[in-house]
């Protein structure tokens, strides 16, 4: 009977576990088995650090697209950008932890779907983004001899395009953008134009006029730095008497046309400071503001930038 014990107890005993503990330990097992088959799967699974919001929700053809950028980690920071087609546009700090960049669209695009591509150090996501479409009326402008096919000069396309590339750090505007003067609106933006009967080719009107009387004030509508002052002396022959205020974080205003200016490149302007007066310098059929918005070198309309604050 002992040694029929014996046998028994030692049946009940495999390396070293009886057969109640290895019941339980078979139990443990399975249930760790299911806790690593998740795990992988888990693990694989990349951090969102970066959490993505695109204002407005319903944007349209000339409006200005802002990207923000959320970040779990700061660390993340390092050459965040947000492209759109073949064109890449910076990300700028505005909070702690938060960055924004702005990504332009144009009368001359399509409407439809865009995908943003948003990278930051390690982390890339892509977001679709519907742009309506938005009709531009046509306008057919007479311009008196002398006016009619006037090119601009060399030094002052120069001048201009390198204004409208600037993409200062700063951040210098701040509220809605003021309206630069009391003149009445004559044009649009976006709007498509003849010259003298002939369309003008992949044009569109970069602005907003303001039919002021000549000599009225023009303001600045927004705070920022003088980065251009062109004159007609300085063959300016196009933009006529010119100003232009850097806003900052790629953000650019252009004000032409100009009879007197106030300013000189270097000044900071507060929004509603004076910089000039209206006037026809240049190629214009009469006194009028002629305001151009830039946003990373493209023209966009600069009405919602009047009536909501874009951050």
């Amino acid at each position: 009977m002992i040694i029929e014990n014996s046998a028994r107890s030692s049946n009940k005993k495999l390396l070293g576990f009886d057969v109640k503990s290895l019941t339980a330990n078979y139990h443990a097992i399975n249930v760790l088995k299911g806790i690593f088959a998740v795990l992988p799967l888990t693990l694989a699974l990349p951090v969102d650090a970066l959490q993505v919001k695109v204002t407005p929700t319903n944007p349209k053809l000339g409006d200005t697209l802002s990207v923000q950028i959320n970040l779990d980690n700061p660390e993340n920071r390092t050459n965040l950008t947000v492209a759109s087609g073949k064109n890449t546009y910076p990300a700028f700090e505005v909070a702690p932890n938060q960055y924004r960049a702005f990504v332009p669209t144009t009368p001359l695009e399509k409407a439809g779907t865009r995908t943003l591509r948003v990278t930051g150090e390690g982390q890339v996501q892509n977001l679709a983004v519907n742009v309506l479409n938005r009709k531009f009326p046509v306008q057919r402008i007479t311009l008196p001899p002398g006016k009619a096919g006037v090119d601009a000069t060399e030094y002052e396309l120069k001048r201009v395009a390198a204004f409208k590339a600037l993409q200062t750090p700063q951040k210098y505007w701040n509220g809605v953008f003021l309206k630069p003067n009391a003149g009445r609106m004559s044009t649009n933006y976006g709007v498509r134009r003849y010259y003298n009967g002939t369309f003008a080719k992949d044009y569109y009107h970069r602005g907003l006029d303001y039919a002021g009387a000549a000599g009225s004030p023009v303001i600045a509508p927004a705070a920022g730095r003088v980065a251009l002052v062109g004159r007609v002396s300085q063959g300016f022959r196009v933009h006529g008497n010119v100003v232009g205020i850097d806003h900052g974080q790629g953000v650019t205003s252009i004000f032409m046309h100009l009879s007197r200016i106030n300013v000189k490149e270097g000044d900071f302007v507060k929004a509603g400071q004076l910089i000039g007066a209206v006037g026809s310098t240049g190629a214009a059929t009469g006194p009028h503001l002629h305001w151009g918005l830039y946003v990373n070198g493209q023209s966009v309309d600069p009405t919602p930038w009047r009536t909501k604050v874009v951050n």
